[in-house]
This record gives structure tokens, C-alpha cells and sequence, in this order.
């Protein structure tokens, strides 16, 4: 998977204002409630709280641009609870987020 951030980096750098500290900041904030989505999907045991958890992490990568994460958002919510495939490419993809701050 490469990482295609364009659009998640100018709504973060436009947020930051040109603070460095800040963009890193709100950067580390985006992928950490990214991976708060991530930990509720995999402790999912229903269609609700798999689907709340879902369209929360779309919700999230909407309102930052992540064009990426809204597909896999996406997808999970018409997954089934648990669905090992889904949650590996999110993780996979937050892992790219993090190695690319």
C-alpha cells in the first residue's frame, strides 16, 4: 500500500498554519484516534458497535481528507463484525501514517 496523503497533509498543514509543532500534533492526533476506531472494530462483537466504530473512523477520515482511510471506512461498515481482512489493511494504512510524519 502506498501512501497517498496529498490531501490529509494540506488539510493538516492548512489547520497548523504553518506551525511545524502543530502539524505534528494534529497529525499525531488524527492517527491516534484513527487507531482508537481501529481498537473498538476489533473488540466489536455485533453489528451496532461494529458499525458505530465504522462510521466514526469514516467520519474522521472525511473530515480530514483521507481519501484512503474513507474507502476502508467504507468497506467496513459492510463488512461482518470481525471481518480480519478490513482491519488489517486499516491497520496497515495507519502504520504508513505513522511512519510517514
Amino acid at each position: 500500500m502506498a501512501y497517498e496523503g496529498g490531501a490529509l497533509d494540506a488539510t493538516i498543514a492548512a489547520a497548523s498554519g504553518g506551525d511545524e509543532a502543530l502539524y505534528r500534533e494534529l497529525r499525531g492526533a488524527f492517527i491516534e484516534s484513527a487507531e482508537r476506531q481501529l481498537d473498538l472494530l476489533h473488540r466489536a462483537r455485533c453489528d451496532g458497535n461494529w458499525r458505530i466504530a465504522a462510521m466514526r473512523l469514516k467520519g474522521l477520515a472525511s473530515s480530514f481528507h483521507d481519501e484512503s482511510l474513507l474507502a476502508l471506512a467504507d468497506e467496513t461498515a459492510d463488512a461482518a463484525p470481525g471481518e480480519p481482512t478490513v482491519l488489517r489493511r486499516i491497520a496497515a494504512h495507519l502504520k504508513i501514517l505513522a511512519l510517514t510524519v
